[in-house]
């Protein structure tokens, strides 16, 4: 019966250990702010730790999200994130957060966040968003899409690593906040980076796996693709 309990057991911390990498690590201290200096004797999640003794508020501190970001440009959105990059106490801690402001019909286009789930709140306008699950186990069946018009006070979720965007349906300015399960969750804008990488992707690879003609693939490596966020 013991080795019976034991095969048993060993299977299922088996089948558990790759979800105990699914986000951030826990910290095993109250923090660890993240600084540049690298004769620091703690690296915790790619980041130095600054002294605790030399902690002060203003490590925790971030002003000025109640203003607009700038959404002259060609989608017509602005992300304003609000990371370890931004706010340095945040390392270690598993959360991030980004203001997004949307034009008229402005586009938060498809993209997905590697290492976080996100939850969405909009504030101000009407929001077309949605997300795409990944490859079916059925070759024949295809990605599911799931959409919902949000108003103000809505709340939306995007799953971990899925492609997802937000799409501003009215003809007024919106704004949304959203909350992220990483402190730095990063972020890969799917035009973009199939694109306007740098090198680009061989075209040969992009007509077979879009199925175009050369000429169409030419054409969108020599946009401009930048990121808005």
């Amino acid at each position: 019966m013991k080795i019976i309990f034991g095969f048993l057991a060993t299977i299922l911390i088996v089948s558990l250990a790759p979800f105990s990498y699914a986000s951030d690590p826990s910290p095993l201290q109250d923090f660890c702010v993240a600084v540049s200096d690298s004769a620091s004797a703690v690296f915790v999640n790619g980041k130095f730790c600054k002294n605790p003794n030399m902690v002060v508020a203003d490590d925790f501190f971030l002003p000025g999200l109640n203003k607009p970001g700038n959404t002259s440009n060609a989608v017509g959105s602005r992300v304003t994130p609000v990371n370890v990059n931004q706010l340095p106490g945040l390392n270690t801690l598993g959360i991030s957060a980004v203001r997004i402001d949307y034009a008229p019909y402005g586009l938060n286009p498809p993209h997905t966040h590697p290492r976080a789930t996100e939850i969405l709140v909009v504030l101000e306008g009407t929001l077309y968003v949605g997300f795409v699950t990944s490859n079916p186990a059925n070759p024949a069946m295809k990605n599911k899409l799931f959409t919902k018009y949000l108003n103000p006070g809505d709340v939306f979720v995007f799953p971990e690593g899925l492609i997802h965007f937000q799409f501003n349906v009215g003809k007024t300015n919106a704004v949304a906040f959203a909350g992220l399960s990483s402190q730095n969750p990063g972020v890969i804008t799917i035009a973009n980076a199939v694109f306007g990488s740098d090198p680009p992707i061989n075209p040969v690879v992009l007509t077979k796996a879009f199925q175009v003609e050369k000429n169409v693939i030419d054409y969108l490596q020599a946009q401009f693709w930048s990121n808005i966020g």
